[in-house]
């Protein structure tokens, strides 16, 4: 990544993807990466910490960590494991990060792909997570 897109990526939002299967997960991330290339902080957690199908908190924050931008970070989740792993994992966060991170009601790879879409484009969290919910079933 040259140092203009690594700046690019630091003023965008960015993008964690937390399912029970790390396969979804790294897939769902995978295609994220192939649509906005590195301009998008980005990344996954999944999986069972003994392996097999769960999620964690600590990993769920590591990921946090990862695609940190002072833009905010957008979370997907598969399940509600995933959700409230990932709630837990905000709460943990120190309180001044804590009001960036939001966790999307959209479906993990629809809302994923156009997160990661909007946010490469220089938008707002807010407007990040709204793009990734329009797509959620009503």
């Amino acid at each position: 990544m040259t140092s203009r897109n690594a700046k690019k990526a630091l003023a965008n939002v960015g993008i964690v993807i937390v399912s029970h299967s790390p396969d979804v997960a790294r897939g769902a991330a995978d295609m994220v990466r192939q649509m906005v290339g590195n301009d998008v902080p980005l990344a996954w957690c999944g999986g069972a910490p003994g392996g097999g199908l769960g999620t964690n908190v600590e990993a769920i924050l590591a990921a946090i960590d990862q695609a940190w931008s002072e833009a905010g970070v957008a979370i997907l989740v598969d399940l509600g494991g995933a959700e409230t792993n990932s709630e837990m994992a905000v709460e943990m966060l120190p309180h001044e990060r804590r009001a960036r991170v939001v966790i999307c009601d959209a479906p993990v790879v629809e809302g994923a792909v156009m997160a990661g879409t909007e946010a490469s484009a220089g938008s707002t969290l807010d407007q990040v997570r709204r793009t990734a919910e329009e797509l959620r079933a009503r």
